[in-house]
């Protein structure tokens, strides 16, 4: 699914039902450096993690720009986007 010229804003279900809200241009290697505990450190010690949000962007500056945006959200408006984006299909 993922083409490195594409640019993701994701978020992951951590084990203790926290979330994280990332940026990659390459979704399923980011997802198994965050499994294998080499990718960000909050994620470190927190798996299994679910990968709960994904959305795509033509340009890293979009992406750059909506991560940032939805880092500022509260918990409450992070889980109405994610049940609004209905299930992530990594296919």
């Amino acid at each position: 699914m993922a083409n490195n010229a594409n640019h993701y804003v994701y978020m992951l279900r951590c084990k203790d039902g926290s979330l994280y809200t990332g940026y990659t241009n390459n979704i399923e290697k980011r997802l198994k450096m965050h499994e294998e505990g080499k990718g960000a450190k909050y994620t470190r010690g927190r798996g299994p993690l679910e990968l709960v949000y994904l959305q795509q962007y033509e340009t890293k500056g979009l992406a750059l720009k909506q991560e940032h945006q939805m880092k500022k959200l509260r918990r409450e408006e992070k889980e109405q986007l994610i049940q609004e984006s209905g299930r992530v299909d990594m296919e």
